[in-house]
């Protein structure tokens, strides 16, 4: 009997085995069970975390605030990020069905700095990545206020998949604003990004001391560490600047812009001036502002002076409505005959600048190019210094003060005032010359403003070493120095590139025979892409380094635009690292949108 009570407990034992056997088939084991519930909870977490890298990556592309003044359950106002969470969580039915721990919601200030930061590194890390295969780039650099800071943004420039890309890489604070610490900065940048021992071929700075000084200044020391990169004085500064000293050396060219500067803060500082100005618009079928000047907003003076002239029917009417000492006194600048010559003189020369203002600011231009257009634009207004277009300019004068009621000048001399030894001059007097007729108007404004241009285009754009400049235009199909083998060899002879002549003698029967076959290369970038690495080599890569040279630091100035959207007084408790993230994405939206979510959650050190 106890035997029997001995086998049947055996049995029963067995059963159970064979039952857990049964289920560890079907299930795992407890090792396994667990493993699996990790990685089911792993999944869930990656599936929750995808939702919250789309909108930070959206937030941050549109450079949009993130947090609310009150982040709790109750507020009505949790900001922009906790809003699309729950927006989302109304459509989505994964975000319905999942409730994290509240130690895993990746909702707090912590967790979103983090967010930014990787999806920011994975941007960063995607242009440096081009950078190291390009095997060069060129730096652009400027500095600018925020609010109580100096904030240096650095841009790169390089060739990678056969185009001309230009990508914001960092914004750094700077602590002092001498030569070596901006310098010690960008080193800084470099080193972080891991490009620092990448070919750097150029340098683009404005033309401020601290940046440009040939001996002290960012280039020279920056050229100690990079012997091969060239300064290149951003030429879109170097125009404006021709358009300011221009404007300066001529009296009669300052008193215009500062009645142009008046006549603005006349009709923008007073609301009752600014409806009234509005109201006769209306009246006539207008609807134009008039324009702030700004000597770095560069179509700022065009803009200025076209609203002027497209509105002086209302600026005539509201200033005589108005009556005050002030409105007099701006109208009777405003309707002289020699103030309407020089708006429509200024407003042709400026038109002929215009194009080339644009020009320099395309990303992908190179810099043989911006000579011809430079070259195109001098041409032009050379061409201007003719009799006729002076009669041309006094005839539409004519015309147009007609048409207001403005009579013309008649000739007569300014007369010196006597009493003057109670008063503190500040301008010449009696000494200018009475403008009374085109042959006055042409020898005493047009020819002054057209010379002053011409001399000072010609004069700033011309800081790069001769000989590099016509290698890189022995670059383009454009010039006439195209693939000529002296030039291309002290260009190659600069950054060490062993040019073989072989090289350029096939390259001219290659680009021969393929104008047989009716397809000719327009720009640089069409014959370098067109030339194979296996076949020009050394050809291909003195190519490469003549589109990488830079024409403008403009990248630099637009990534200063995006910081004034990011940093409003009412963010401005933002720190530095969270301020550079959100501009990488901000301004690299671009790459932003086709960002991959799990390689940015990889890096993610608290999943």
């Amino acid at each position: 009997m106890i035997r029997f009570k001995i086998n049947f407990r055996s049995h029963k034992d067995s059963v159970t085995a064979w039952r857990g056997y049964q289920a560890t088939t079907r299930q795992g084991d407890v090792v396994q069970l667990m493993m699996s519930g990790e990685a089911t909870e792993i999944a869930a977490r990656r599936e929750y975390l995808r939702r919250v890298v789309a909108v930070t990556s959206m937030l941050g592309a549109q450079g949009l605030p993130f947090r609310g003044d009150d982040e709790s359950v109750e507020s009505t106002n949790r900001g922009n990020f906790a809003a699309c969470m729950e927006l989302l969580r109304k459509f989505d039915p994964f975000l319905q069905s999942h409730n994290p721990p509240s130690n895993a919601t990746y909702m707090s200030g912590y967790s979103q700095n983090e967010m930014i930061e990787c999806c920011a590194q994975e941007v960063t890390s995607v242009i440096v990545s081009e950078v190291t295969r390009s095997k060069m780039y060129a730096i652009m650099a400027d500095e600018a206020r925020d609010g109580r800071s100096e904030q240096l943004a650095v841009c790169v420039r390089y060739v990678s998949d056969g185009q001309v890309k230009e990508h914001f890489l960092a914004l750094s604070e700077l602590m002092a604003f001498d030569a070596q610490s901006i310098v010690d900065k960008l080193q800084e940048q470099l080193q972080t990004n891991g490009i620092a021992g990448v070919k750097c071929v150029a340098q683009t700075y404005d033309g401020a001391a601290v940046m440009s000084g040939p001996t002290g200044g960012v280039q020279a020391r920056f050229r100690v560490l990079h012997p091969e990169a060239i300064y290149i004085h951003c030429y879109a500064h170097e125009l404006n600047l021709v358009l300011c000293y221009t404007c300066r050396a001529v009296s009669d060219a300052v008193e215009l812009f500062d009645l142009l500067e008046s006549l603005y803060t006349f009709f923008t500082t007073s609301l009752v001036h600014h409806h009234t100005f509005k109201h006769a618009q209306l009246k006539l079928g207008l609807a134009v502002e008039l324009v702030q000047l700004s000597n770095t907003r560069w179509a700022c003076r065009l803009q200025s002076i076209n609203a002027v002239l497209e509105t002086l029917p209302a600026i005539f009417e509201c200033l005589s409505a108005t009556g005050s000492p002030m409105a007099t006194g701006i109208k009777a600048k405003l309707a002289r005959f020699s103030t309407i010559y020089a708006l429509l003189m200024f407003q042709t020369l400026l038109s002929i600048t215009e194009g080339l203002h644009k020009l320099l600011q395309k990303e992908t231009l190179d810099l043989a190019e911006a000579l011809m257009g430079k070259d195109a634009v001098c041409d032009t207004l050379k061409g201007k210094r003719t009799d006729a277009f002076a009669t041309e300019m006094f005839e539409s004068t004519k015309a147009l003060c007609l048409t207001h009621d403005i009579p013309e000048p008649h000739a007569k001399k300014r007369q010196k005032q006597r009493n003057m030894a109670d008063f503190v001059c500040d301008t010449t007097v009696g000494l200018r010359t009475e403008l009374v007729n085109s042959e006055v108007f042409k020898r005493e404004l047009l020819f002054p403003c057209l010379d002053r241009m011409v001399g000072e285009l010609e004069q700033r754009f011309a800081s790069v070493d001769a000989g590099l400049l016509k290698g890189i235009q022995a670059c383009s199909p454009k010039s006439d120095n195209f693939l000529n083998e002296v030039n291309l060899k002290e260009l190659a002879g600069h950054y060490n590139i062993d040019l073989k002549a072989e090289e350029v003698l096939v390259a001219k029967n290659f680009l021969a025979r393929k104008a047989d076959t009716g397809y000719t290369p327009q720009d640089m970038l069409a014959v370098h892409n067109l030339f194979s690495a296996d076949m020009f080599p050394s050809l291909k890569e003195v190519l490469q380094v003549a589109l990488t040279v830079p024409v403008s630091s403009c990248s630099c100035e637009r990534s200063f635009s995006a910081l004034r959207r990011l940093h409003t007084w009412l963010r401005k408790t933002m720190g530095q690292k969270r301020l550079h993230n959100l501009a990488v994405m901000a301004i690299e939206n671009g790459i932003v949108s086709q960002l991959n979510d799990g390689r940015v959650i990889d890096h993610v050190p608290f999943i």
